[in-house]
This record gives structure tokens, C-alpha cells and sequence, in this order.
């Protein structure tokens, strides 16, 4: 029984996990709406500075840094789609 109860337990927080993931990554998404070119391109490369991603530019370097590390800039099937989002509210917006 207890078994039982745990794994029940253990579903609803995956399941509520799940949920508010899903609700921030909607939110976020609504809010690239009202951002400018500036917070479109920080938004969009801080996804790339969480995952290592070794900048190039200054003003990339002067924003996150010179270091990288692994997975050298590599994202997640997930990451990448928020990227793209952003990369199209960035041609929307004409940045």
C-alpha cells in the first residue's frame, strides 16, 4: 500500500511539475510579445549561455561572458523551440 501511495504521490508531482512548466513556457511565450529587439536577443541568447554556447561578438561576451563550457552550446529539442519562437518574434519585429 504504501508503494501505492507513493507512486501516487510521486505522479501528482510530476504531473503538477509538468502543468506549471507548461504554463510558464505559454506565459513566456505571450510575453515575447511586448519585448523589444534588445530583450528578444538577451532572452534568446541566454538560452544558448545556460547550455555552455562559446560567444563570439562583444556585445554577446560583454552580456554572458567569455566562458563556455559543455554541452557547448547544445540545446534540447524544448530549448530550441523557444528559440525559434523568439528568432520569429525577433523577424516580426523587424530586429
Amino acid at each position: 500500500m504504501a508503494k501505492g501511495f507513493a507512486g501516487r504521490i510521486a505522479l501528482k508531482a510530476i504531473v503538477g511539475a509538468t502543468v506549471l512548466l507548461l504554463i510558464g513556457s505559454q506565459a513566456m511565450a505571450q510575453s515575447y510579445r511586448y519585448m523589444d529587439c534588445d530583450e528578444l536577443w538577451y532572452a534568446r541568447n541566454e538560452i544558448y549561455a545556460d547550455n555552455g554556447y562559446c560567444f563570439q561578438t562583444a556585445r554577446a561576451i560583454r552580456a554572458f561572458g567569455s566562458d563556455c563550457f559543455p554541452p557547448w552550446g547544445a540545446l534540447s529539442r524544448s530549448e530550441q523551440r523557444e528559440v525559434d519562437l523568439i528568432r520569429s518574434w525577433e523577424r516580426r519585429k523587424g530586429c
